[in-house]
This record gives structure tokens, sequence and C-alpha cells, in this order.
């Protein structure tokens, strides 16, 4: 079992997500950044879709009540065990009784602490992740509060091999200041000078930044062509033009329909970047075809493999 000693800001169970079950208007839910966790799996011998504890901003404290091997990756929440600092992005070993802590992050939005063999909570419709805005999945369909108890699979004797994450890869992981996109169903709404304002200046991340969705703060963006849309299905990352002319990134629990014209949609390869934001970050949109946005989803696939850590 892990006890949960204090919560931090907004720390929960969170796996791969539930598909398949948009038109009941549920969204897919999961990790806000994908790769860091499917990363983490990886480093404790786990498939890639183990359930893990997402932490955003502020780190929690967690008892282990039993010897468990872990991994912790994604931004520098400044983990220690025991009050003594630990590496992330590599296999740990943590003792029985001993308290792993979290702080602050130092870079990004989102931590994950991986356990070998995941946590072992109920599945419903087929995932374990926390849908915090239909309070679905995860633990009572919440994040975690002090007192919480997740259980974990027993460690066996069985010896594993620990790696670590070379540098080259996390640099590669950790740049999030460049968002690259491809069209959408309305792209051709808004004029040439329009999408060149898009493309040309920054914008920041606002307050209003959550795992619904991420509203930005920039250039104002006015459509040409005026008529309504009728409300029709979104994906995730899909960017959104409010009425004011700004424009809203479509998150992991993102609404399933929608009647805002759609100037973008993020590539499958970034959407982790978008996991990583905070508040005042500011970000660029670049345009790349389907083929170019294909050919770097795979790119970032290959780095998801043993065989691209170091043995330890």
């Amino acid at each position: 079992m892990i006890k949960v000693i204090k919560p931090g800001f907004q720390s929960t169970v969170q796996d791969r997500g539930r598909f398949g079950f948009s038109h009941y208007g549920i969204s897919i839910s999961g990790t806000a950044d994908s790769i860091s966790y499917k990363i983490g799996n990886l480093l404790v011998g786990n498939n890639c879709g183990e359930a893990a504890i997402e932490m955003t901003l502020v780190g929690g404290e967690f008892l282990f009540e039993e010897d468990a091997i872990i991994s912790i990756t994604g931004s520098d929440f400044q983990p220690k065990i025991e009050n003594k600092i630990v590496s992330m992005w590599q296999t740990l070993k943590i003792k029985s009784g001993e308290i792993i802590s979290f702080a602050n992050t130092l870079n990004g939005a989102r931590s994950y602490l991986c356990i070998k063999g995941g946590i072992k909570i109920q599945q419903i419709l087929g995932s374990c992740s926390t849908h915090l805005l239909t309070s679905l999945g995860g633990l009572n369909g919440r994040k975690l509060l002090k007192g919480d108890r997740l259980p974990i699979e027993k460690l066996t004797n069985e010896e594993i091999q620990s790696y670590k994450v070379s540098k080259q890869i996390i640099a590669l992981l950790n740049s999030k200041n460049i968002i690259r996109v491809t069209t959408a169903p309305q792209t051709n709404y808004f004029s040439k000078d329009v999408i060149e304002k898009f493309t040309s200046n920054k914008y920041v991340v606002s307050e209003e930044a959550n795992r619904m969705g991420l509203r930005l703060i920039g250039k104002k963006l006015e459509r040409e062509i005026m008529e309504e849309i009728i409300t029709e299905g979104i994906t995730l990352g899909a960017i959104q033009i409010s009425n004011d002319g700004m424009p809203i990134i479509l998150f992991v629990e993102h609404q399933t329909t929608g009647g805002y014209p759609k100037i973008a949609n993020v590539i499958s390869a970034d959407m982790h970047k978008i996991g990583q934001l905070r508040p005042r970050d500011e970000i660029n949109f670049q345009f790349v075809s389907i083929e170019q946005a294909h050919k770097l989803n795979l790119e970032l696939e290959s780095l998801i493999s043993i065989n691209s850590f170091d043995k330890l």
C-alpha cells in the first residue's frame, strides 16, 4: 500500500485513458503528459499502461508501506526519499516505511510517480484514470486526499534491469515553447493574414488552464467566414477560437462536442508539451503537414523504448 501523507495541489491516479466513449460524452482523460508517463512505466519494468500518480504544480508526500521499485518522470518537483534528493528519469528502489516527498515544480506542470506493477484500483470503462470533471474513475472520482491508501502489487524476488534516460532525450522532452499544429475543419474560416498572426505571435497560457483546456492570451483572431457552425464532434488538441478571438486548446478532459471554429489541431507528437504548460508560459504555433505530423510522431514513439535508455 501507499499512504497519502500530503496530497499536493492536484494529485490523481491516471493511466492511458478510456477510449471509445466519446459518443456518450466521455472524453479520453488519462495522463496529461503521456510520454513521461509511458517512459516512467518502462523504467520500472511495466507495460506502458499501468496506473500511476500524476502530480500537478505542487507535489505531495507518500508513505510506502512495502518495498517497491519506482521511477519519477516529467517535470522536476524536487523529489526526495527520506529527505535525501533522488534522481529522476531512472529506476529507483524504495523501502517499506520510507516516505517520498515532492515540492513545487521547477519547470513544467506535471510529474509522474510510477510503481512496478502499477496502482491496483478498479477500472471504470476500461481505465483507472480519474476524470475530474465527471467524478469518474481513479479513487472515488476525485483527486487524492490526506489519508488515502493506494494498493500496489507486492514486489517479488525477481530482479529487474535498472535503466536511466539520457540527458539528450530529457532535454528534447522538456522543450515546449514551439507547438506544432495541422489544419483543422474550419481553418478556412480565417484569412491568410489571421493565420499569419496566429503563427507569428506569442501566446501566453492564462490562469484558466486545467485538464479540460487551456485558454490563451495574445493577438485577437477574427474569422473571415461568419456563418454559424452546427455543433460537431471535437478532438483532443483542437484549438478553438472563442467569441473574444482568443484560442483555447482542448485537453484530455475536453467536452466531446462544440460549436466554435477550430483554427488548428495540435499534433500527437506535441500533446505531451501541452500537459507541461503552466500559467504565464509563452508558446508559438507552427503549422506542419499531415505527413510531417505522422513522421514526427513515429520519431517520438521510437524514443519510448528500453533500447533508447542506458543500463545502470
